[in-house]
């Protein structure tokens, strides 16, 4: 998925957020957006629009000298959906399908995302997820099962802090015993990071690795060889987020795309409205979908 001119009014906005989390001088504020415009003004609008936010985020970071400006907004999110897990666990064992069920409660808790506009709110995350249930998702309940219980080995790619906390239930319904969870490989707006990992635990229930990238997305020829060779290898692959369905549903691999709309630019990719919460098979994804130009694997 390349980015579109409707992307650069996120990004800047992205930068400016992110400025402000660090410092309350304006002319830090000034300097950082003044940078970044030089910096979109020389993108390669073909690239995905996390390889853009990559950049951007890079040149952020060294601009403020902060290495995390979203630390502490990670750190309330983590906290907050560990504090909410016990309830949602005694709910999955109340499901007749805890596998579709957890599924729906990683998909809500996709909304966990500083990379789109508008304010997130506590109460608004919590109902998100008590009301997971209730939501229409879009996608192949019936392919998901099957290709869940035929694969031997799952690489489970997460997305955000706060989020990955929930993405437990769904670990624990699939199996941990087949399951390996990758994040980020630094820091970049709050996706979730080893450090994220080890403050909700997810080490303790599964292998955590790092996929060696500061994207937000999994851009293939930008991680480190040993994320790629666990990549290829896996049986199946569930990937979290609207960064990974926008950087790998190009890949011609078995990924299943877990994640909520949240963005009129990936709707229109996706096909679908804004707000759905997508189940997204990559084999049955349409052509239209697949670039000619992104990575395969073997």
């Amino acid at each position: 998925m390349k980015t579109y001119l409707d992307c650069i009014p996120c990004l800047l906005r992205q930068s400016l957020e992110a400025a402000r989390n660090v410092t309350e001088d304006v002319q830090v504020h000034q300097h950082t957006i003044r940078h970044v415009l030089r910096v979109i003004a020389e993108l390669d609008l073909h690239l995905p629009p996390p390889s853009v936010s990559q950049l951007i985020h890079r040149k952020l970071r060294e601009l403020t000298g902060v290495a995390d400006p979203y630390q502490d907004a990670k750190k309330r999110h983590n906290q907050l959906a560990m504090g909410v897990l016990t309830e949602l666990s005694a709910d999955l064992d109340r499901s007749p399908d805890p596998l579709q069920a957890a599924a729906r409660l990683a998909m809500a808790a996709n909304l966990i995302d500083l990379s789109v506009p508008g304010s997130l709110s506590e109460p608004q995350v919590l109902a998100a997820l008590r009301e997971s249930g209730n939501n229409t998702v879009h996608g192949d309940w019936a392919a998901f099962h099957r290709e869940t219980a035929a694969a031997s080995t799952i690489l489970f790619l997460a997305d955000n802090a706060g989020e990955i906390a929930i993405d437990r239930l769904l670990v624990q319904a699939l199996g941990p015993e087949r399951v390996t969870v990758a994040v980020r490989g630094g820091p970049v707006i709050n996706d979730a990071t080893l450090e994220d990992a080890r403050e909700v635990r997810m080490h303790e229930l599964v292998e955590v690795i790092d996929n060696g990238s500061d994207a937000p997305g999994t851009i293939l020829a930008d991680c480190s060889s040993q994320f790629r060779e666990r990549f290829h290898q896996a049986d199946l692959i569930i990937a979290k987020g609207q960064g990974n369905f926008e950087t790998l549903s190009g890949v011609n691999a078995k990924i299943f795309f877990l994640f909520k709309v949240k963005c009129p630019v990936t709707a229109e990719h996706a096909g679908l409205p804004l707000g759905t919460l997508a189940l997204l098979y990559s084999r049955e994804l349409p052509a239209t979908n697949l670039p000619a130009n992104e990575e395969r694997c073997p």
